[in-house]
């Protein structure tokens, strides 16, 4: 027989590029209400197998029966509007937003960003941690150098959308840009955004999670 769900457990299955972030959210909203499942963060380079394996995850949790509430911590990702259907399908709600650009830098925020300069790659913090691994080894440019200027060539700015104050990660953000060749501007985010959805969509308040 299933266990009724705890009255105020919240499951988030959340994209591994948010990993840090995300559990960060729980410890400071009360980590024994918040649970963090994420889904391998290399799934973005295959965005049409990330509607599929969320449901997945989302079954195999109302399964279990642990949770009052179920949240997709993924923004729409290059699924062109099918994790929405599968949100839908399943009674769940996922992050606002096209992508964790607009989440970290706000909507209103980054449009402005695109506007002024349309040429502009975003970095976060994750991408920075793992710029070689996710940029230049996996677009094939540390094999195949001249593959920089097909990616890049349109290109004009690097913003790194810093999640945390991190002198290092801001040195390795400028060493990523000028391996592309551009200049690097940096934008202090924080997780305030995300933090504020997550509350939201979970119910909880901090102060109730304490």
């Amino acid at each position: 027989m299933t266990a009724p769900p705890h009255p105020s457990r919240v499951l988030v299955i959340g994209c591994g590029a948010l990993v840090r972030e995300l559990r960060e959210v729980a410890a400071l909203n009360g980590s024994k209400h918040l649970d963090v499942e994420c889904l391998p963060a290399i799934m973005h380079n295959r965005p049409e197998q990330i509607p599929d394996a969320v449901r997945r995850r989302i079954r195999a949790a109302k399964d279990r029966g642990a949770y009052r509430t179920i949240l997709v911590g993924y923004m729409d990702c290059g699924t062109g509007g099918q994790l929405d259907r599968v949100c839908s399908e399943e009674g769940v709600e996922r992050l606002p937003g096209a992508h964790c650009y607009e989440l970290y830098a706000g909507t209103d925020a980054f449009a402005g960003l695109q506007e002024a300069e349309p040429g502009t790659f975003y970095l976060t913090d994750y991408l920075v941690r793992h710029f070689d691994r996710l940029i230049m080894q996996g677009l094939g440019i540390s094999r195949h150098p001249e593959l920089l200027e097909a990616y890049f060539g349109n290109y004009t700015r690097v913003i790194h959308l810093a999640q945390a104050d991190d002198d290092r990660l801001a040195r390795a953000a400028q060493h990523a840009a000028a391996r592309l060749g551009l200049r690097c501007e940096r934008i202090l985010t924080g997780i305030g955004g995300l933090e504020r959805h997550i509350v939201e969509l979970s119910g909880h308040t901090t102060e109730e999670a304490a």
